[in-house]
């Protein structure tokens, strides 16, 4: 009988984890650029839903980003993970992650045309609500998808975790359509209250509807499991760490954000 009920919650267990299928999609950029995308969706749903970009931190398309696409897809919606490297590279060295976001971010039309390739891709997906669109990013993905919702890109929400704040482009008056929610790290070496300052009073004076959740001791890069490794790798690694409590508290705003935002 015990063996029985283990098998049968062994079972149950798979068929659940099994729901949320994923796969890679090859696309190009508007330069012809080969890029990787990591689509994540729950095969149990029926009918459409949103959609949702997750662009990746500053090591590139790496299994951190491609996790927060599943767990997208747990929450019932779709998700994919974007490529703004090309070919899907990453690298756990700084250097080399600084080397590739300089070069992402050199031109920003070109960054610029990266996104928008990858929510092409995204709304061209089966069972896709064109009409109910977001985007997540972290660290160097956080300004994307700001820079994003800055040109007026057509999304219901853009959520930014630990993400730069900097831009080249503020944004105008009236051309932000997203809702937009920031959570930050108050204990953040890498983005100065200045910075912090300085992008309140851009949304403010752009007439934004933005949320910004200041989260005491948090650094840059919390919400990842991996940010303590990172930052101690024998390489000077940059001044970041996990906080488990503040990527709890931060995903648990995000859910609530997108409700409201899709509503």
């Amino acid at each position: 009988m015990r063996f029985l009920l283990a098998l049968t919650l062994m079972c149950s267990a798979a068929v659940t984890q099994a729901a949320v299928q994923t796969r890679e999609i090859a696309y190009q950029d508007a330069d012809g650029n080969r890029l990787v995308g990591y689509y994540a969706y729950d095969d149990a749903i029926e009918g459409k839903r949103p959609g949702i970009v997750v662009v990746h931190e500053w090591w590139g398309l790496n299994d951190y980003a491609k996790r927060r696409a599943r767990d997208l897809a747990g929450l019932g919606y779709n998700a994919l993970a974007i490529d703004m490297y090309g070919d899907g590279k990453n690298t756990e060295h700084p250097a080399d992650a600084k080397a590739f976001m300089a070069a992402a971010l050199k031109d920003p039309k070109a960054a610029a045309a990266r996104f928008d390739a990858g929510l092409e891709l995204l709304k061209i997906q089966p069972n896709i609500n064109k009409h109910q669109l977001g985007a997540v990013g972290y660290c160097f993905g956080g300004k994307v998808v700001l820079d994003a919702a800055r040109r007026g890109v057509k999304l219901d929400g853009v959520v930014s975790f630990h993400g730069a704040l900097v831009t080249q482009e503020p944004a105008k008056p009236g051309v932000i359509r997203a809702k937009i929610l920031v959570e930050h790290g108050d204990a953040d070496s890498m983005i100065t209250p200045e910075q912090v300052a300085a992008f309140k009073q851009e949304m403010a004076a752009a007439g934004a509807d933005m949320k910004f959740v200041g989260i005491a001791g948090a650094k840059h890069g919390f919400t990842n499991p991996d940010a303590d490794r990172l930052s101690h790798g024998g390489h000077g690694g940059p001044d970041i760490g996990y906080d488990k409590a503040a990527d709890e508290s931060s995903w648990a705003d995000m859910q609530a954000f997108f409700k409201t935002a899709f509503d």
